[in-house]
């Protein structure tokens, strides 16, 4: 997939790939985007042009992962970002499967449909988890990794320059994706009887675009924030 750069129509790009409207929410950006470039709308937000172009070509491209360039930007510009997506999940994706997902069960439950309560209990065990995760980054984790960065804001430029150059690998946690992926699976195959097709289809397509979006962003987190604070918390000895 090309690259989206500075000098495009944000309209234009956002309108091919729709999946990008959280996304570019997330730095304060609405849509009404008119003719406007990504560089007039970064500028008209005070918006870092650089981090927004990395993010969304991050999410949007499954073999682009810039790590170098990404672990250039401050600990507190991506726990911000992250913050947002947490704040996202949780006040409109969240909500909004399990809206249409209630209403498909309860609309579909005359149609003796076996399946329906266990489809209810993945999505429940999905969302305990997930918001088990944002509680902990909320109240530990970011907090953590803040604290740390702003020990280590006057390191000298020769060991910043080491900090980026040697960030241990970490290993990607998809466990909120399986479950998700599991979840989709489970309505695919296994669904039977009488059941309301938009309701259905609004689900799958809902909790396709959460996989998706907790896919991309997983691969910031613990590809980036993990190591850059494994690497903080060996520089603070």
């Amino acid at each position: 997939m090309p690259l989206i750069y500075s000098n495009m129509q944000l309209s234009e790009v956002v309108e091919e790939h729709t999946s990008l409207i959280p996304v570019i929410n997330r730095f304060g950006i609405r849509l009404g985007l008119g003719d406007k470039s990504v560089k007039d709308i970064c500028s008209e937000h005070q918006i870092d042009l650089d981090f927004l172009l990395v993010v969304i070509n991050t999410f949007l491209n499954e073999e682009y992962f810039p790590e170098k360039r990404l672990q250039t930007f401050h600990t507190s510009q991506i726990i911000d970002y992250l913050t947002k997506t947490n704040s996202d999940y949780q006040r409109h994706q969240l909500p909004n499967i399990e809206r249409h997902l209630g209403s498909f069960i309860s609309l579909s439950a005359a149609s003796g449909n076996n399946s329906l309560a266990v489809i209810g209990k993945f999505f429940a065990s999905f969302k305990a988890k997930l918001t088990d995760r944002i509680e902990k980054d909320t109240n530990e984790w970011f907090p953590y990794c803040l604290s740390l960065s702003e020990k280590l804001g006057k390191l000298q430029t020769d060991k910043q320059e080491a900090f980026i150059l040697n960030l241990p690998e970490h290993k990607i946690d998809n466990s909120l994706e399986a479950l998700l992926t599991d979840l989709k699976s489970l309505m695919i195959k296994h669904i039977s009887g009488e059941y309301n097709e938009n309701l259905c289809y609004a689900v799958i397509f809902a909790i396709s675009s959460l996989e998706k979006d907790i896919r991309q962003q997983d691969r910031i987190r613990f590809r980036i924030l993990a190591p850059m604070v494994s690497a903080m918390e060996k520089l603070s000895l």
